[in-house]
């Protein structure tokens, strides 16, 4: 079956919502009912810098994207955070993440941005995935809840 990726869509709520429930359990965190929501409506909100793109497989939603673009201080064109990426554990396997992310590099290509990232935990599997696409690089983050 074709994968076609494309924005959410207002219909792609519930769906979303199953996969954003997966996504967080992966992590082993909770996001409140109230702040899903909100991240639900800015990912609609064409005034708000957050890119929701949706992978769909026979029509039915199998993994998403959510992106936040921005400015930065060392370079002309907008910056891209990938900030999550999940695939049904159901559907891995299948290429699904690797579009994911390469309809994020061909956009980016596409509207100049200057460059797209993203960060996991050491120990993610995909790691083999994103792997194939870049180095990771020898940056720490540091977080500081405020």
């Amino acid at each position: 079956m074709a994968l076609l990726i494309a924005d959410a869509q207002p219909q792609d709520e519930a769906a979303w919502r199953r996969l954003w429930a997966g996504h967080n359990a992966f992590y082993e965190t909770e996001v409140g009912a109230d702040i899903t929501a909100r991240t639900w409506a800015r990912i609609l909100d064409p005034s708000v810098p957050i890119i929701g793109r949706i992978a769909r497989r026979g029509g039915e939603p199998v993994g998403f994207s959510n992106s936040v673009l921005h400015e930065g201080t060392w370079v002309a064109n907008p910056v891209c955070y990938l900030e999550d990426l999940f695939v049904d554990p159901a559907c891995r396997g299948g290429g699904i993440g690797r579009a994911l992310i390469a309809d994020l590099v061909r956009m980016g290509k596409e509207r100049g941005w200057s460059s797209l990232y993203w960060h996991t935990r050491q120990d993610n599997p995909a790691r083999r995935l994103y792997d194939s696409f870049v180095a990771a690089d020898d940056f720490v983050r540091y977080r500081m809840d405020l």
